[in-house]
């Protein structure tokens, strides 16, 4: 007989991992103890050598299929004689490096006992087991027990205990089960009243949302708005309540079938619409879709999700029909998900709310995931992902805090191999949203026991993020290491991939703070670690009026147009001929002087500029509107197959007045785009179809990749590709980039667990934070 402890590590607690090792043991005939503490799983095993070999082998290749096993270790005890297999209480002490489970949806099991008349959870709206449910959006402290979770406050009945403590049944230790007899309830809500309770209260939720009403229904991060998706008039009303006049919305379908009927649906997008995370998906939408035509206007996809609790279930059973299932906020500002203040602020939004008893502990939105054809690229991490970490490699020595950037924000806490990549906070343009970031900070902290010994933020210095994290560098006497928006979007796809030694980072967004003091956007870095030196960019143009430019896309393109004509063209555009001429002429002295127009060298502002000249429209109503309308145009004329404009290369003197870079000043190279705005400016006044000049655009913008990669390349040696920025989740150019790259020989890589937006960028803060090298103070 031989006796071995083995510490498993990974997400192994709550995902049914102690009573496979149970029944593990049982088959092998091992005696022996498993428990549960603040590191991951232990085992305390003893049998034959042959049977510990298999019983190891199998703790990695058979394990649950929602536990992630990082790293096994086991040595040699001393025979203890054991006389069975045991499941023992979990111990607390030590230092807490278990990881905690994102929320998943129902698993199948659940789901034929919520459709069995026979089965005493039948039509239950919260049932779930080992394998499915609320994992991160309950539980306040680790181990992950029921007494550390919010469905503390329900205590089981007899049956439901049965199961819990019955190591063969698949809701032992299932901390959140529960049953109609002992656990959360619905209830209906409407003008502050209390009303009924159960299935009642969701009869009465499909009943409003049939006859047209809005119905604010809680979920597992927080609530949502939801009203019938055919009706252009609900649709309309919501849009009005909520301020959210043009963005796309998403919808919830009832299954597989109702997905193909709106949408292609191949079998990745299948696997990603199924997966148990189940995001919203952004698929092509079919000819003829049948949803209200506001649900997602001038764009040629549909963010579709399938069910992702039992409640949802049980509702799209009842309807059938798509719903429109959006965050419960008003337009800017964070989810809303403690009770008393979602039926506060959603008061004036939602005309009646289904709601229930049990406690959100982490708010958390919906995932959001983009099927290019090809590859899913991550647009929001959030449910069903979070806080599931990014492996690093190499690991941080110490312990780090990056708050992200202003858009579209998450934090990353560092330790060692893992970087806990929060939830998706969002843009901090309120103060609702800043608390949100302070509270997540906090969670994060609490949940994972880690105290940073060193925190990260982004260059610009009027981030709000920026400011929180000099305050917290301040306040708790901690370094403070300031990492450049495009090094971080670069250093974000390195630590997903391991990248070592230099390499190019492609970093394509709409706006960073650069170096020099002027707005970056389309550069071309060699990157290592800590190090940074930007090797090429776009020609700078002005922002005439600064960030007005971004909502009036009309003031890029008389900026860009300017730049290729020197002077705007007599050309019949439609752009120039709704141009105000008197305000232009105020706005181009200002920008002569040097007044409120920061030159910027940005892809997200050429896009707004390309879109305004072809005719497609000149006013933004959400960001990046233009260039999703104008991808939707290009997809029409087959992508970016078609011919490209001209574009130029040229030198260009590359200065640094912050003190990031190796050298001050010195030569690089610039893409002059000028070429290719006049070809676009004279193709479409001489009447070319928009779809034709937004599809030559797109290769012109592919073929600038290339061009800037391969002297990049020639004169640095760099043969890895990083590519990152919010620009790539353009699906046309994301492909279109990758091919050409990969065909000029390049080792081309992107961010998969992460997204290319901001969303990802505290990845990256705190992977150049980590790096050996680093300048602390506020320099680095």
């Amino acid at each position: 007989m031989a006796r071995r402890e083995i510490t498993v590590r990974g997400i192994v607690q709550g995902v049914g991992f102690r009573p496979f090792v149970f029944g593990l043991a049982r088959d092998l005939d091992l005696k022996g103890t498993v428990l549960n503490d603040a590191r991951g799983v232990v085992i305390d095993v003893e049998g034959s050598d042959d049977a510990l070999a298999t019983f190891q082998r199998a703790l990695i290749g058979d394990a649950p299929p929602l536990a992630v096993v990082e790293h096994v270790a086991s040595r040699d005890r001393p025979p203890a004689n054991f006389s069975d297999f045991r499941i023992e209480h979990s111990e607390t002490g030590g230092a807490r490096l278990a990881l905690v489970s994102p929320d998943v949806a129902p698993c199948e099991d659940c789901l034929r006992e919520m459709g069995d008349p026979r089965d005493r959870r039948h039509g239950y709206p919260f049932l779930n087991c080992t394998n499915c449910g609320p994992r991160f959006t309950i539980v306040r402290d680790v181990p992950y027990d029921r007494a550390n979770t919010s469905m503390s406050a329900f205590p089981m009945c007899g049956p439901c205990r049965a199961e819990y403590e019955n190591p063969l049944n698949r809701r032992f230790h299932a901390q959140p089960t529960a049953c109609p007899e002992c656990g959360p309830s619905l209830e209906w809500r409407k003008d502050g009243d209390r009303g009924p309770r159960g299935a009642e209260a969701l009869e009465l939720a499909a009943e409003r949302l049939e006859a047209g009403a809005i119905v604010a229904i809680k979920g597992l991060g927080g609530y949502h708005l939801a009203c019938d998706a055919r009706r252009d008039d609900a649709v309309a009303e919501l849009r009005r309540r909520k301020r959210r006049y043009a963005k796309p919305l998403a919808l919830m379908v009832r299954d597989l079938d109702a997905a193909r009927s709106l949408c292609a649906v191949d079998p990745a997008a299948e696997a990603s619409l199924t997966s148990p995370r189940r995001p919203i998906v952004l698929l092509p939408r079919r000819p003829g879709a049948g949803v209200a035509p506001s649900v997602a206007p001038g764009v040629p996809t549909l963010g579709l999700m399938l069910p992702y609790t039992p409640v949802h279930e049980l509702l799209l059973e009842r309807i059938g029909w798509p719903l429109v299932l959006t965050s419960g906020n008003v337009s800017d500002e964070p989810m809303a998900y403690v009770d008393e203040e979602a039926l506060e602020r959603l008061a004036g939004i939602a005309d009646a709310f289904l709601v229930h008893d049990r406690a959100i502990v982490m708010r958390c939105d919906d995932s959001v995931v983009r099927w290019t054809g090809r590859r899913s690229v991550m647009i929001r991490r959030a449910r069903g992902y979070a806080p599931q970490p990014v492996f690093l490699n190499p690991p941080a020595e110490r312990p780090i805090l990056a708050l992200g950037a202003h858009q579209k924000n998450a934090i990353c806490l560092a330790r060692g191999s893992h970087g806990f990549v929060s939830h998706h906070i969002g843009d901090l343009d309120t103060p609702e949203a800043v608390a949100g970031l302070e509270e997540a900070v906090g969670q994060y902290e609490r949940l994972f026991e880690i105290e940073p010994a060193l925190v990260a933020c982004d260059l610009h210095p009027d981030y709000r993020s920026s400011t929180l994290a000099r305050e917290i560098a301040h306040a708790r006497g901690l370094p403070l290491v300031r990492v450049q928006h495009h090094h971080a979007h670069a250093a974000s796809v390195a630590a997903e991939h391991g990248i070592e030694g230099p390499y190019l980072g492609i970093s394509l967004d709409g706006t960073g703070l650069g170096t020099d003091g002027t707005i970056w956007g389309f550069e071309f870095l060699e990157v290592e670690g800590a190090r940074m030196r930007r090797l090429g960019r776009l020609e700078t143009v002005p922002m005439p009026g600064g960030e007005a430019a971004v909502r009036e896309t009309w003031r890029m393109a008389c900026a860009w147009l300017r730049a290729a004509f020197r002077e705007l063209p007599d050309l019949p555009l439609a752009v120039l001929e709704r141009l105000d001429r008197a305000k232009w002429a105020t706005l181009e002295r200002a920008t002569n002087a040097g007044l409120n127009s920061p030159l910027c060298s940005s892809a997200g502002r050429l896009f707004d500029a390309a879109a305004a000249i072809a005719g497609l429209r000149d006013r933004a109503d959400y960001e990046g509107q233009p260039a999703v309308e104008l991808e939707g145009e290009a997809d029409r004329a087959g992508g970016g197959r078609s011919e490209s404009w001209p574009v130029e290369l040229a030198h260009a003197r590359l200065e640094d007045h912050a003190g990031y870079e190796e050298d001050a000043a010195r030569e690089g190279f610039e893409i002059r785009f000028g070429p290719a705005i006049r070809a676009l400016a004279e193709g479409v006044a001489a009447g070319m179809d928009c779809a034709e000049a937004a599809a030559r655009f797109h290769a012109t913008v592919v073929a600038a990749i290339a061009a800037g990669a391969e002297r990049s390349r020639r004169e640095r040696g760099l043969r890895v590709a990083a590519l990152s920025g919010g620009t790539f989740q353009n699906a046309i150019l994301l492909e279109g980039a990758i091919d050409a790259l990969a065909a000029a020989g390049f080792d081309v890589r992107i961010n998969e667990r992460v997204s290319p937006n901001d969303g990802g960028i505290a990845l990256g803060q705190a992977a150049v934070a980590g790096s050996a090298g680093v300048v602390e103070s506020g320099d680095r």
